[in-house]
């Protein structure tokens, strides 16, 4: 796939006519995934309210805010078009529980990412499968290990393109567009929330403390990453 090509015909277009571009370049092979968080919120308000042929998708990892769970539902309810949810393997995670409890990810890194990869990672896998763009929400502000990315870009690990189409925007801008045009989004970021996950390993960060901290932070690392967006 030649990305340099791509990335030529989207130079000069607004955010809705790149998607549209992509989504008419690879129609039926496309895909955004959605965590309801602020970005995700602005990218599923492009998509639906411009009736664009992208496909929207959620992994529904079991362990989500109720917060999140009701934007979910309002989301569905504002727009009327679906958002597919991607459970975890009920045999990996019986598995997983049975041996080492609910919270066993608190124990070690390894168990974090075990517990990560099997609500997160193998149902991303399916979700991806068959599909050559992959649409996200990041932003390269969220996350030191982001700065290197561009918005559009070759995945290895899942074997397509991914798509970022508010790479560059600030945190600023996305609240912005958020109240302009009226979107529903978590509660949870008016309380010290600015990256929302599952519920055990998410906390609100103080004052002055970096985006991620609020992931994992019993964790001593300075890349928090669950692995869905690394290059």
């Amino acid at each position: 796939m030649d990305i340099a090509a791509i990335k030529k015909q989207l130079i000069g277009l607004d955010l809705v006519a790149q998607l549209a571009l992509l989504a008419d370049l690879f129609p039926g092979k496309i895909v955004f995934s959605t965590s309801f968080g602020w970005e995700d919120q602005v990218v599923t308000h492009l998509i639906f309210e411009n009736n664009l042929p992208i496909r929207v998708f959620t992994l529904e990892t079991g362990r989500l805010f109720p917060e999140t769970y009701y934007v979910w539902n309002r989301t569905l309810e504002i727009y009327r078009k679906p958002i597919e949810a991607y459970y975890p393997q009920n045999e990996l995670l019986q598995e997983m529980v049975n041996a080492k409890g609910p919270n066993s990810f608190y124990e070690s890194v390894e168990n974090r990412k075990e517990c990560c990869y099997i609500r997160k990672i193998e149902p991303l896998k399916r979700a991806l499968a068959g599909n050559e763009i992959w649409i996200t929400g990041i932003r390269a502000e969220q996350s030191p290990n982001r700065e290197h990315m561009d918005n559009l870009e070759w995945d290895e690990g899942n074997q397509l393109v991914k798509f970022h189409p508010i790479f560059d925007w600030s945190l600023e801008e996305v609240k912005a567009y958020i109240k302009q045009h009226h979107i529903v989004y978590n509660t949870l970021h008016d309380k010290g929330f600015p990256s929302i996950g599952c519920m055990p390993c998410t906390r609100a960060v103080k004052e002055g403390e970096d985006f991620r901290a609020g992931r994992w932070w019993w964790e001593d690392q300075s890349k928090k990453e669950c692995g869905l967006h690394v290059s």
